[in-house]
């Protein structure tokens, strides 16, 4: 029940974004002057974003780290499904830093820069504007002097090092460490809800980064954004026709049947843009299609640490299109630099809607990128998102059968029954129409049960 209700609390802040985002376009179109003016209320909720990147990075990367210390324990299974993890989460940043080479998403944005004084004045600028360029200024700088300055100053790369080291100290201690573990749990808890509290200040700030666009650079700057948008969903789908398709050539499976599937939690995943609110379900259409339940419970989780398809492409695609419109052009090294950092910043954060805007602000003041790029992509973030969250999810889903595969324990048999049964009863949206007709009638009841 508190699931449900978090769903349909979150569905009402997803259509208050949509509502902001299209008041923000119409308000700086027909009062351009006063609109201008709302990009206090971006700056605002960008800082309030920046706050949360060092307790929810340390907390969540530390548990993450520390509680798979005993991966050798878990067997096999365990091992495998980290190497595929590892080579799946590679192949998603590779196609973000291609297309986003290709596609220059963020050319075109020059107008938005025109004043940058102002965006330093409001805290949306690094410290420096100018980026590293050597690798090894890149590779010194990752190590830390001090965790609270890097915590002050926000770079990612240094907490990263230091959690890498903390995690590594944890299960060198042992039994001792417990503690410390439980009040790291408590935190990243903490975090998460302290997170989810920010979000709600989203469709106020979207509004703001809209209508400030929009007023000073007018409706032209649109089409800019569908270039965004275009591109990041051209790159999903080249990630999941072409990946997610031969992981499942492998498995020696439908990937069409299995979207057929697991069509109902990723509309959720969609219209939500919460893994979370799409994860139970997709747990239980995982084990009717034949992976065992020892597999499903395993990987599923595991991969919304390490598995995240969707956001890790999305990331490597928004640093790219955030160097372009500050007119950084980044070379290969700086980029594969990037790559392996986003591997390790981008775990462990699933779950909390427009989270990935905190990974992306952290990465480029690693990077001494100016964060500009952030308030941009804020107005169109619900969008990118929806879509990012649907790949994660699905990505996940593929994981469990390959890794069933991989165990010679996945169930064809099964899979292909419950293909007849949902055949036999009128297809999978038909069944998805009756079993969902009476949820939003009992979220309404029960609403108060929180």
């Amino acid at each position: 029940m508190l699931k449900e209700v978090y769903t349909l609390k979150h569905s009402k802040l997803t259509w208050m974004i949509f509502i902001a985002l299209i008041l923000g376009v119409i308000f700086g179109h027909f009062c351009p002057v006063y609109a201008v003016k709302m990009k206090t209320f971006a700056v605002i909720f960008l800082r309030m974003v920046k706050m949360i990147i060092a307790p929810l990075l340390f907390a969540t990367l530390v548990r993450g780290l520390a509680s798979h210390s005993d991966i050798k324990k878990l067997g096999k299974v365990g091992l495998k499904t980290i190497v595929y993890f590892e080579i799946v989460t590679t192949l998603a940043l590779i196609i973000g830093l291609t297309m986003g080479n290709l596609f220059n998403p963020g050319h075109g944005f020059g107008k938005v820069m025109a004043n940058p004084h102002l965006m330093k004045e409001a805290g949306l600028m690094a410290a420096t504007s100018s980026p590293m360029t050597s690798v090894s200024e890149i590779v010194y700088n990752i190590f830390p002097t001090s965790i609270v300055e890097a915590m002050a100053n926000g770079n990612l790369l240094q907490i990263v090092v230091f959690s890498i080291f903390f995690a590594i100290a944890i299960c060198a201690v042992g039994e001792k460490a417990k503690p410390v573990m439980t009040l790291l749990e408590s935190v990243s808890q903490v975090m998460f809800k302290f997170t989810e509290y920010v979000m709600y200040f989203a469709p106020l700030g979207i509004f703001g980064a809209i209508a400030s666009t929009v007023g000073m650079n007018g409706l032209s700057i649109l089409k800019n954004y569908f270039k965004v948008i275009f591109s990041l969903y051209t790159a999903l789908a080249v990630f999941v026709l072409l990946v997610l398709f031969i992981a499942c050539k492998y498995a020696r499976i439908s990937l069409r049947n299995l979207l057929k599937v697991i069509q109902e939690p990723a509309v959720l995943a969609f219209t939500t843009a919460s893994s979370e609110a799409a994860f139970p379900k997709a747990i239980d259409l995982m084990e009717r299609f034949g992976v065992p339940q020892n597999i499903v419970s395993f990987v599923m989780p595991t991969g919304y640490t390490f598995n995240l398809d969707g956001s890790t492409l999305y990331l490597a695609m928004a640093v790219i299109f955030c160097a372009q419109i500050n007119g950084i052009e980044l070379g290969l090294s700086q980029q594969i630099i990037m790559m392996l950092a986003l591997m390790l910043t981008s775990k462990g954060i699933a779950g909390v809607p427009r989270v990935a805007l905190v990974v992306l602000a952290g990465t480029l003041a690693s990077f001494n990128i100016p964060l500009v790029g952030v308030a941009i992509l804020l107005g169109i973030d619900q969008i990118l998102d929806m879509g990012r969250t649907t790949v994660n999810l699905v990505g996940n889903c593929v994981a469990t059968v390959v890794i069933a595969r991989w165990e010679n324990c996945f169930d064809y048999e099964k899979m292909n029954n419950y293909m007849k049964e949902c055949d036999s009863e009128g297809g999978l949206f038909g069944n998805i129409a009756r079993k969902s007709a009476p949820e939003p009638i009992e979220i309404t009841q029960n609403t108060e049960d929180k």
